[in-house]
């Protein structure tokens, strides 16, 4: 049997210390969503679909900035962005600002599968994605009133047993934020890329610094014309943001099922799924996988 792999990622950022409970929790839904895209794998699906469902279940468990947990801006509004890009054929779809949707990372998929376009915004992205059936909720579905500093985002990226990669992102934005400001998150190339002949990334941390290092397709570019290494063109994008002034982390898989889960901020929730039938997850920067 052809091997595969799922990671997931539900933000990196300033982690306090966590009491033993809720260390569970998070560990139970990154658990979760690497479970509901290993049975589209293991089944022989396709890592589009995997990735899906991996942030779908991450954007409705409220723990994370993405979906129902997703942050307010300054005017007390949720606005969510999300992306996916499958790595056979480069079809990418992305939605941002959008503010009654349910599962923004479907309204993605949706955009790439049933338009001509890949990215759509606000009301335009809503009234489109609806029509494809996709599900409105009230404002008092999403469950976050904070108006902090958190900047998480989630995201997936797999291989199949095709050999096809693919990833997705999705997000909250930044607590307090400008309304109408979009992140890296939804931007192709940015906070989300895939490309069978190199890589798949999803990213999180600070938007505005991933943009301007465009540094999903960065780390592409390393692989497949610089010839690096997954790790080594990861460390690097990840230096040159720091270099900005940004902070974060990432997480991806090349084309041999390499995979990389790396943070400069304190911790990254984590979590990784193969066809070894081993789930692993990890927290905080430095904590090595361990069985979940």
């Amino acid at each position: 049997m052809k091997r595969w792999l799922v990671l997931v990622h539900g933000g990196a950022g300033e982690i306090g210390e966590l009491s033993p409970a809720q260390e569970h929790s998070y560990r139970r839904q990154l658990r979760r969503a690497v479970e509901q895209a290993a049975a589209i794998l293991d089944s022989g699906g396709r890592s589009l679909e995997a990735v899906t469902a991996a942030v779908q279940a991450l954007e409705e468990c409220a723990l994370f900035n993405a979906g129902r947990g997703s942050v307010r801006n300054r005017q007390g509004i949720v606005e969510m962005d999300a992306a996916v890009m499958d790595g056979a054929s480069r079809r990418a779809g992305a939605v941002a600002a959008v503010r009654s949707l349910r599962n923004p990372v479907l309204a993605a998929r949706l955009v790439a599968e049933r338009s001509p376009h890949v990215l759509l915004v606000a009301d335009g992205a809503e009234a489109f994605a609806v029509s494809h059936g996709a599900v409105r909720v009230t404002p008092e579905y999403f469950t976050s009133s904070y108006f902090g500093s958190a900047e998480d985002t989630v995201g997936a990226v797999a291989l199949d047993v095709e050999g096809n990669l693919a990833a997705a992102t999705s997000t909250g934005g930044t607590a307090g934020k400008l309304p109408g400001r979009v992140g890296d998150s939804p931007l192709i190339g940015a906070g989300t890329y895939a490309d069978n002949r190199s890589c798949a990334v999803s990213t999180t941390g600070t938007g505005e610094h991933f943009i301007r290092t465009v540094a999903a397709y960065s780390i592409h570019a390393r692989l497949l014309w610089g010839r690096l290494s997954l790790e080594e063109a990861a460390r690097q994008v990840l230096q040159e943001i720091d270099a900005l002034g940004g902070t974060g982390g990432l997480i991806a898989l090349d084309a041999a099922g390499n995979a990389v889960a790396l943070c400069t901020s304190p911790g990254m929730y984590r979590a990784m799924a193969s066809s070894d039938g081993r789930i692993l997850t990890a927290i905080w920067r430095e904590e090595p996988w361990q069985e979940s």
